[in-house]
């Protein structure tokens, strides 16, 4: 399955504003073709309901599923967006509120307007799930203080007096849904019930928050029956093997969609997307983990095409430091010295990432832009055994008859732990263990059988070392949290700070809460990290300075590989899709169609 699901961005958007023919013309308009994809995020349930709530709901984004706006994909920056349902947004200086504005001409697929109304009850819903700008705790970083209805299409939104920079980044990923269909969900006192959740005290308050997030379950299983889009398409029918779109005749820049139907193929695995793309039915599949004789396999399909471009994720191989010998830095270099991050590469992800320069916890494109030159001065750690025995001596650990030991004399035994559904993921764990039984390591992968539990697992403290991702861009927040934030012990309650200790509360990485940091002195990485919340940009890059230099000396996990954007196209049927390296590279092809992207191919066109 594909990993990068739960990461990837869902969007980006058109930046010009709908003239638009009648939707009597529109809807006469025929010569489209169906456009044959599959959705990135999840896999197809017919018995979902027509819900963006619902984690598996038949609302597939950019498609029938709208935000207020569509993330681009800049290295640095999070707040850079393509407008959607919302043309344009104005942020106050002290960044104290944001006014959305909406798109005056944006309508749902019944024919009514799309208002400010409908943005307040999407954001009440929103609170039932919690998160983000929409937690109840009024004290948590960004969160949303107050929603107010300015006219029927500009909403503001204040925010409380944490700040956070990530502020806006979050309203705008704000999934939007028709308040004449939603609406019924909240309960005629939710917002009172709000103020008294972010503003009451003690009890009052918590059985406030409880009415709201006792809410979730309802939210989550309501079925409306039908689809009411405010994107290009409208939900036709679902089954299990595919959902069938058709064109919504009231979208607000429907002359720049070109096909008559979209169909989103199911899939339960990488594999089936391969054979897929090798029949040439796809005309877009995002990025799945391909090896290179598959990769052979596809580029002959009829049409086919590869587009590369910046993927903020990176994967590393995580040590839980609270387990012996894993708590001494010394071993964790000598690993890092052991390790051919470019092998491991060409074996796991040869079309799908580059090696790691080095360890600084961010994807080595971003890194550069954070970084400068402090880049090239990080310890790349190239490959040295003999770098790696002094290290391991320096650790106390013995070699006896070819084998390396524990301080103890006890046998070291290294255990990969990864998904056994992550096929790139266990062939990086057999490279690695290949590599240290090469110099005397006695190492091993050891699978679990799905996703889910594998992090539960790994939460709980039961591996040694596990594959973990990092880099997680653009936001430096999000990036650092990956290295310095729950899993390795910083919690955040009611807006402080805390360290737990190493095995609880879902601490497996078990790192030191504070370090030396050089130059930048002793230093607590959590804290620094969550001041990457709210700091001023030139703050920033001080801080991500720091940060990267002790995960590069500190090495709570070595880097392995840099993720690449593969997107793979089909030009038979549809051209004019994105060139590789475009920003909207990691968004669905939905939303390419809604930038004037993609267009019908001429006949005999391959």
């Amino acid at each position: 399955m594909k990993r990068l699901a739960a990461i990837m961005a869902v969007a980006s958007i058109a930046t010009a504003t709908a003239c638009g023919t009648t939707g009597t013309t529109e809807t006469a308009r025929t010569g489209g073709g169906v456009f044959t994809t599959i959705d990135g995020s999840k896999q197809i349930n017919a018995s979902a309901p027509i819900n963006p709530f619902n984690p598996v709901g038949s609302v597939f984004s950019g498609y029938n599923g709208m935000a207020l706006a569509w993330p681009k994909n800049d290295p640095t920056d999070p707040n850079q967006f393509y407008p959607a349902i919302a043309g344009s947004w104005t942020t106050s200086p002290d960044r104290s509120h944001v006014d959305i504005h909406l798109r005056p001409d944006a309508k749902w697929s019944d024919g009514v307007p799309v208002t400010s109304e409908d943005v307040r009850v999407s954001i009440g819903l929103a609170y039932t799930q919690g998160g983000t700008a929409y937690a109840l705790d009024p004290k948590a970083a960004g969160a949303a203080a107050d929603i107010q209805v300015v006219d029927p299409t500009t909403v503001r939104i204040t925010q409380g007096a944490n700040r956070s920079s990530t502020f806006l980044a979050n309203l705008l990923s704000t999934v939007v849904v028709p308040a004449h269909v939603f609406g019924k969900l909240l309960p005629a006192d939710f917002w009172q019930l709000l103020k008294t959740a972010q503003h009451g005290q003690g009890a009052v308050a918590e059985k406030a928050k409880s009415a709201i997030t006792g809410l979730a379950e309802k939210v989550i299983a309501y079925d409306p029956g039908h689809d009411v889009s405010a994107g290009p398409f409208v939900l036709e029918r679902v089954n299990p093997g595919a959902a069938l779109l058709t064109r919504n005749p009231y979208f607000y820049d429907r002359q720049k969609i070109a096909p008559d139907k979209v169909k989103i193929l199911n899939y339960t695995g990488n594999e089936q997307i391969w054979n897929y793309l090798i029949a040439g039915r796809l005309d877009n599949a995002p990025f799945t983990s391909v090896p290179t004789a598959v990769m052979n396999r596809i580029r002959e399909a009829r049409g086919s095409k590869v587009i590369k471009g910046y993927s903020p994720v990176a994967v590393s191989l995580a040590f839980n430091q609270a387990h012996k010998p894993y708590d001494n830095v010394h071993v964790r270099r000598a690993l890092a010295y052991l390790i051919d991050r470019a092998q491991v590469t060409r074996i796991a992800s040869p079309e799908g990432g580059t090696p790691a320069a080095t360890t600084s916890g961010i994807h080595a494109q971003a890194a550069r832009a954070w970084l400068g030159s402090g880049f090239d001065g990080l310890e790349q750690y190239r490959i040295n055994p003999a770098k790696a025995d002094a290290e391991l001596k320096a650790a106390g650990m013995t070699k006896r008859n070819g084998r390396w030991a524990m301080p103890d004399g006890s046998p070291w035994k290294v255990r990969i732990h990864v998904p056994a559904s992550f096929s790139d993921w266990v062939a990086a764990g057999k490279s690695i263990s290949s590599q240290l039984a090469d110099h005397g390591v006695d190492a091993s992968v050891v699978t679990a059988a799905d996703y889910t539990l594998y992090l539960g697992e790994l939460a709980e403290g039961k591996y040694d070392l596990g594959l973990w991702l990092i880099g997680l861009g653009p936001s430096p927040y999000n990036i650092f949290q990956r290295l310095f934030g729950q899993a390795n012990g910083w919690q955040m309650f009611g807006g402080r700070l805390r360290h737990v200790a190493p095995g609880t509360e879902g601490n497996w990485m078990g790192g030191p809460e504070k370090v030396d940091a050089g130059e930048a002195g002793v230093v607590d990485p959590g804290e620094l990290t969550g001041k990457l919340n709210y700091a001023s940009q030139e703050e920033q890059k001080r801080i991500v300075g720091v940060l990267a230099k002790v995960a590069n000396e500190q090495l709570p996990v070595v880097q392995l590989w840099d993720y690449v954007n593969t997107q793979f196209v089909n030009t038979s049927r549809y051209t004019a899709f994105p060139p590789d390296d475009d920003q909207a590279l990691r968004l669905s092809s939905g939303v390419w169609m809604q930038l004037g992207m993609i267009r019908k191919a001429e006949k005999g066109r391959a």
